[in-house]
């Protein structure tokens, strides 16, 4: 198969990604593509996730194979999700090899493929690089995010990073953990893989070669841990190729065998051996019960303390008939005050206020007031990036501007 990566659309974050393993990337690609058109009010956007074998070419043709896209029956005009309605996105992993940062893809500094140089990724890492896409295109809420497999993965960790950009989730086919069975298979694999000769300790593109038997048999094995037991013998049996009957040899007799050995082959025209690797151990690393990394408050027992938002901020504002901030929030470029009492329609000056975001002090550019709400919008020159720590102080310049000042009025 002759594939064709020169049409692929990217996009590259110059901004740093922290890694859950400790590297950080201070830059990267990410390879996505949109199918639909974003409303006005970029209310109607799907951010759908690929599984292990899938990429961003969810619908249409895929422009590197020239297939199908792997979603077709569901994406497209007139179908369950439906482009005519709805802004659909879906942008290949980090680690994978259709266009987004991985081990394929050439490193910078040395002018080479990464390969096994290439840091373990995460779900997590999958997923926090697609929020970066999310606030390239504006988007600071989705419809929906959904997937299958790895996808449904990468949907829970998004709800679990994000509870507040997406309004509802379809995680398919997934689980919160790999079983102790789903991390044998994917070993088993991976084994495969740097069994092969020409795996060549993860060089084999800079050698030029391939490690064409090492990723079938591993392809292979993951397609038997896709079907029960019992979905094998209701599909294949004990089916014999073509009805000739036994052929006393190693080749394939059974309709199972066949099976196997197409899906296996099929693909190494299309994938990367080493991505395999990083994947399918990112997906055994995946555990939203408990989170493995470090510096997170946790039970005696290993759970991890949950995502936490809107918590009342503590008021230090001097008297006993102060109004008293009750919660705060932010998102995009925006701050959200949300106060205890009744506030006044007289907007405060901006030079009341000085917020700092990620150590650096962030310009005001306007502020509004919301009575009916008890609150105070304070709109920033720039986006905060979501995982930035701000702090907000007000000032109280004056006694006598207290009459006319919104948020020292009950």
């Amino acid at each position: 198969m002759k594939l064709n990566f020169e049409n692929i659309n990217k996009l590259t974050i110059n901004k740093k990604l922290l890694l859950d393993c400790g590297v950080q990337l201070d830059k990267f690609e990410i390879a996505f593509e949109t199918y639909g058109k974003l409303d006005e009010k970029k209310t109607n956007a799907i951010l759908v996730f690929h599984a292990l074998s899938g990429d961003q070419f969810v619908t249409g043709t895929n422009k590197v194979t020239g297939k199908e896209g792997w979603w077709n029956l569901v994406v497209g005009e007139n179908k369950p999700i439906d482009t005519k309605k709805y802004f659909v996105i879906c942008a290949n992993v980090i680690g994978g090899c259709m266009g987004s940062t991985g081990p394929k893809e050439i490193c910078k500094e040395t002018g080479r493929p990464y390969g096994l140089s290439f840091p373990v990724i995460t779900i997590k890492d999958m997923v926090k690089a697609q929020a970066y896409l999310l606030d390239h295109l504006g988007i600071k809420k989705t419809l929906s995010v959904l997937g299958g497999s790895m996808g449904g993965m990468q949907a829970l960790q998004f709800c679990s990073l994000y509870p507040d950009r997406t309004f509802t989730a379809v995680p398919i086919a997934c689980a919160a953990s790999h079983s102790a069975q789903n991390i044998a298979f994917n070993e088993l694999a991976r084994q495969a893989i740097m069994a092969d000769p020409e795996w060549d300790s993860g060089n084999y593109i800079s050698s030029g070669k391939v490690p064409r038997k090492g990723l079938a048999i591993a392809r292979m094995a993951g397609h038997i841990s896709y079907l029960s037991e019992q979905g094998l013998q209701n599909k294949f049996g004990r089916k014999l190729q073509e009805d000739k009957g036994l052929q006393f040899s190693f080749d394939a007799d059974f309709q199972v065998e066949s099976y196997l050995k197409y899906q296996g082959y099929s693909f190494v025209d299309r994938f990367d051996a080493n991505s395999y690797l990083y994947i399918t151990r990112a997906m055994d690393y995946f555990d939203l019960s408990s989170d493995q990394t470090r510096g997170v408050i946790e039970s005696a027992d290993g759970m991890d303390l949950g995502s936490l938002k809107n918590i009342a901020v503590s008021n230090v504002s001097e008297g006993n008939d102060a109004l008293r901030i009750e919660s705060a929030d932010f998102e995009g470029n925006q701050v959200n005050l949300f106060f205890d009492g009744e506030i006044s329609k007289t907007v405060p000056s901006a030079r009341r206020f000085k917020i700092v975001a990620g150590r650096k002090k962030q310009k005001i550019s306007s502020i509004d007031i919301d009575q009916d709400n008890g609150s105070a919008i304070i709109n920033l020159k720039r986006s905060v990036d979501f995982y930035d720590t701000i702090t907000l102080s007000y000032t109280l310049f004056d006694v006598t501007d207290t009459a006319t000042d919104p948020l020292a009025s009950r």
